[in-house]
């Protein structure tokens, strides 16, 4: 088995610079890294990871909290943080936590116990007095999809009441005039604010917004169906709909044609998120991208920047947290 004087031979480097290669030291230039990485490909060298923790003091992990596995936004979150991970010659620790405030600290602690430095959490349960505390705790913690003012430098967040407001402006562009909305029927942040967004952009516009009507199931296709059938059975008229998120809007899609209904010919759709789902419903959907990888990437480097600088982010250089849903128009919307 070869062993890390086998590699500064092979290179023609010392122990130390090879140390330093495989420790991301910063004190090497392109050339010698490239030699010292070839150096160990070819010997079969695999640095031993309890090692690197003892030079280091950190473990060779970076983590991630998200609420589940299958969701294709989570799924997508996970894997911007997991590319870092791999840049960075991480190992990626991932941990679940769904729908209480408890089953999110167990899975936060499941990361804290395996010495995970650098933790990006997604977290919507967590009340915020908690969270500053953690962060005090743990110099690595980075929150995303969530923005803590006390903790502001370490959050990255979307600007969902934006989003709602540029869907708003969407249809009423369109020349829309009766609408509706179905949104989650989780007590969080993200579907309050995109409401909210939607509803004072038509007030800005002159539109009644209580006669708006607003239905609430669970965020899934199936919530979707069971939203829009109330919408229907109620006899609301309406020839836009804003829903919270893309699995809502293809249930709701369906829905709609089930009952006679063709989208976009007589109702337009709009969901948000830009799942990959939005672009194979029929018809494409139109939809608030959000940028949830790289968003990920961004909270990933942060997390991994604070376990250097310990706890002490530099706010004038560090890149601003929050971003900004873009429209993606795809043909679930016409004119009137």
């Amino acid at each position: 088995m070869a062993t890390i004087k086998d590699v500064a031979k092979q290179a023609g480097v010392s122990i130390a610079t090879v140390s330093r290669v495989i420790n991301l030291g910063e004190k090497v230039n392109a050339q010698t890294r490239a030699k010292v990485t070839a150096a160990m490909q070819e010997l079969g060298y695999r640095p031993n990871a309890n090692a690197r923790a003892l030079v280091t003091q950190k473990t060779a992990t970076i983590g991630v909290v998200i609420p589940e596995l299958t969701d294709p936004f989570f799924a997508s979150l996970a894997s911007g943080v997991d590319e870092i991970a791999k840049e960075k010659r991480l190992q990626l620790l991932l941990s679940t936590g769904t729908g209480s405030e408890e089953s999110e600290l167990q899975a936060l602690n499941v990361l804290i116990d395996r010495n995970c430095d650098a933790i990006v959490i997604h977290s919507k349960h967590i009340a915020s007095d908690k969270l500053i505390a953690l962060a005090k705790q743990h110099p690595g913690l980075v929150l995303i999809d969530r923005c803590v003012e006390a903790i502001q430098e370490r959050c990255v967040w979307l600007d969902n009441l934006e989003g709602g407001k540029i869907a708003a402006r969407h249809f009423l562009a369109l020349g829309h005039k009766q609408f509706a909305c179905i949104s989650s029927e989780y007590d969080i942040e993200d579907p309050r604010l995109r409401l909210q967004g939607f509803q004072q952009c038509l007030i800005e516009n002159n539109i009644d917004s209580d006669n708006t009507p607003v239905t609430f199931a669970p965020p899934n296709q199936q919530g979707g169906e069971i939203a829009v059938q109330k919408l229907l059975t109620d006899g609301h008229q309406f020839t836009a709909l804003f829903v919270y998120n893309d699995a809502m809007a293809s249930g709701a899609i369906s829905t709609l044609e089930d009952n006679g209904f063709r989208v976009p010919e007589d109702i337009s759709v709009i969901g948000f998120d830009d799942v990959i789902l939005a672009s194979y419903t029929r018809p494409k959907l139109t939809t608030m991208h959000y940028p949830v990888n790289a968003m990920a990437k961004q909270a990933a480097h942060l997390a991994l920047q604070l376990t250097e600088t310990n706890a002490a982010p530099l706010k004038q250089k560090q890149e601003s947290g929050k971003h900004l849903p873009r429209l993606v128009n795809r043909a679930s919307c016409v004119r009137r």
